[in-house]
């Protein structure tokens, strides 16, 4: 575990960081940075730095310190390694704020941005509410922060009247939907459904079919290269990769006794164990399946567990869970391993802006889950039937979508940066949103 002092340490750093960051001029005549120039509003420290240094103090969610190295990526596999890191998604906040100050188009100045960045790390601060002594309050969560905006240079608020604001949330957006009338409170804070919030734009893990303001953008993955060369000899990596496995399903659940998608998959896969042993596979494969178990988080934050098996399948099963999407849909990618959808919610509804919903058809499978659940669909027969040569063009578009969704690490190479990654997607995204909503409102 981090100690208290290191923490401190790193986080007065990081301050120092963007206070020199955020001061600095940029030229406004710069045509690169037209109509993308970006303020990061200055907030105080116990909205987002100060949150970090109670890392150790939630015992019934867990130790979230390990993972505040590297500026939110967490600490390296191993010592050796320069691209693989045991990321927590909720430190999605912390990365993103990190290489917010790296931006090219930052402005001093809110009147000349076209959008405002609040570094606030709100699913780090739900934690007191969902799990800490502050639960039965969690309709506070986020007022603090709007009495803030309200009373530090208010006319930059009132301007727009947050619309040209947005923010960050680590979390599917559910946990922060809770009825503000919910007595007493179930699962979730109330932050999303607060009126004070309903005109800024929330960038989220996973966001609702229906609010506008929310956007989902991808799980932070364990693979953050520095370098073209790096992401390069990944990429050649996974080309070479002999796929030896026909399908792969990495998660937990499954084991209960009602009817699921995901005790559907354990069960064809049992089934298919049995008949490798009697039947000679066809296919170049010496699996039809394979499951890498993953229940109780082991896999969390070891990503040797589960991508080496990605990268010996051809096809990776991409199930819902307690909720629809999954950070494994972004793993599997990383690995060169066709996605296997069972509902639009898991990515095609969600991830817009990195996995381009006219596209689906070329990267990944779909399969309807209340088909194998009690149809009687079986994968394998979906799967086995795609001819190998569609297999290849499906692998090669998953491999172009490999460095759209993965976030690379702060400080990277000029030539990576060439490459747009899940942040610069991301903040592209949220301004053209941010214009098309300005001009909406102008027109009211």
């Amino acid at each position: 575990m981090a100690s208290r002092p290191r923490i401190l340490i790193w986080v007065a750093f990081f301050f120092f960081f963007e206070f020199v960051f955020c001061e600095s001029v940029i030229d406004p005549d710069a045509p690169e940075c037209t109509n993308r120039w970006i303020h990061i509003r200055r907030l105080p420290t116990r909205f987002n730095l100060d949150l970090l240094t109670n890392c150790s103090e939630y015992p019934v969610f867990d130790d979230f310190c390990p993972y505040l190295a590297n500026h939110g990526l967490g600490q390296k596999t191993h010592n050796n390694s320069h691209s693989w890191y045991r990321t927590d998604p909720l430190m999605l906040e912390l990365v993103f704020h990190r290489r917010m100050l790296e931006y090219p188009c930052l402005t001093s100045d809110p009147s000349a941005a076209d959008a405002i960045f609040l570094p606030y790390y709100g699913g780090i601060d739900a934690i007191r509410y969902l799990f800490g002594p502050e639960v039965n309050s969690s309709f506070e969560h986020g007022l603090e922060l709007y009495e803030f905006l309200q009373q530090d240079s208010p006319e930059v608020w009132s301007r727009n009247g947050g619309h040209n604001h947005f923010t960050v949330l680590a979390r599917p957006a559910w946990d922060f939907s809770q009825s503000l009338d919910n007595d007493p409170p179930i699962w979730g804070t109330s932050f999303l459904e607060l009126p004070e919030f309903y005109n800024i734009t929330v960038l989220t893990l996973e966001s609702r079919p229906w609010p506008w303001q929310e956007q989902a953008i991808p799980y932070p993955t364990s693979f953050h290269p520095a370098s073209l060369v790096l992401l390069d000899s990944w990429v050649q990596r996974v080309r070479r990769s002999r796929r030896t496995t026909l399908m792969l399903f990495a998660g937990g659940g499954g084991t209960s006794l009602l009817p699921n998608i995901r005790r559907s998959i354990r069960s064809e896969c049992d089934n298919s164990s049995n008949s490798e042993n009697s039947t000679r596979i066809t296919g170049g494969y010496s699996k039809l399946c394979y499951i890498v178990d993953c229940s109780n988080g082991i896999c969390e934050h070891d990503p040797i567990r589960y991508m080496k098996p990605m990268l010996q399948a051809s096809f990776c099963l991409q199930p819902p869970g307690d909720t629809p999407t999954r950070r494994s849909t972004f793993d599997g990618i990383l690995a060169g391993c066709i996605p296997v959808f069972f509902e639009d919610l898991t990515a095609k509804s969600q991830y817009g802006w990195h996995l381009p919903k006219e596209e689906f058809g070329e990267f990944s499978v779909f399969i309807p889950k209340e088909d194998v659940v009690f149809g009687g669909q079986r994968i394998l027969d979906v799967l086995m039937g795609i001819p190998r040569a569609e297999v290849r063009r499906m692998r090669e578009k998953v491999m172009e979508l490999m460095p759209k969704i993965l976030y690379r690490k702060h400080g990277s190479s000029l030539g990576l940066r060439t490459r747009k990654d899940a942040f610069d997607i991301a903040v592209d995204g949220t301004i053209g949103r941010i214009k098309s909503r300005l001009e909406k409102v102008s027109l009211q």
